[in-house]
């Protein structure tokens, strides 16, 4: 009986995976325009943690992705990695030398070879990131036994993730700020399991990493003066 139960198993695990293997997601972005936008070939974009008032920052995975995210694809735009951005700008670019707001722009760029550095490396944007993924709510039960004849586990367990995250675009052309744009990502993951345990998984923070992506490329190679 073992024996033939295993086959029937297996089949349901492929099953599974060829249904694809994803809880629910529903995704909002929008964006709130400031100024004109637009990027020349060559110029190139960063992307910055903001601190959170507690001290936490955004997560450095998440900015490795949108990074990535928005330098893919024949539209992708040049991104130059914030730590090597850091590094070459200090210290004005440490957490706590940063200027906090566009305002303080016109000041930074009177330090000595600031200006210098921003041009040779083409920077036009800045892209300061703020939010994170969390918890918000979960449920169900499941238990796992093992006895003389086998074991396995049954029940059902899901979880909902929210990603949220806002992105506050510097255009340092005009020393401004260009708008800002954000996303929001909530996702149900789930656990069903009839001996065999299969999560159903909701990918809320890549979700909202291809989003945010998508929407800041379009913000800013967007040149409605055209």
């Amino acid at each position: 009986m073992l024996y033939s139960a295993r086959p029937m198993l297996r089949s349901l695990t492929v099953l599974v995976f060829a249904l694809g293997l994803s809880g629910c997601i529903t995704a909002r972005m929008q964006d709130n325009r400031e100024s004109v936008t637009g990027i020349a070939e060559g110029e190139s974009v960063v992307i910055m943690a903001r601190s959170y008032h507690l001290g936490n920052e955004t997560e450095a995975k998440y900015i490795s992705c949108v990074e990535n995210a928005l330098a893919k694809g024949s539209r992708g735009l040049r991104v130059i990695p914030h730590r090597e951005f850091v590094d070459s700008l200090f210290p004005w670019f440490e957490p706590r030398t940063a200027p906090a707001e566009t305002k303080g722009l016109p000041k930074l760029m009177e330090r000595p070879g600031v200006a210098k550095r921003l041009a040779d490396q083409q920077v036009r944007y800045i892209i300061w990131l703020e939010g994170d993924t969390e918890r918000v709510a979960g449920g169900g039960s499941l238990s796992c036994a093992a006895g003389p004849g086998g074991g396995g586990c049954f029940g059902f367990a899901w979880w909902q993730n929210d990603a949220d995250y806002n992105a506050s675009v510097w255009d340092l052309k005009g020393l401004e700020s260009a708008g800002t744009v954000s996303a929001d990502v909530s996702g149900t993951s789930f656990l069903p399991a009839l001996v065999v345990p299969i999560p159903l998984i909701a990918r809320t923070q890549a979700a909202a990493c291809k989003g945010l992506a998508d929407q800041l490329r379009t913000f800013i190679s967007d040149d409605s003066s055209a």
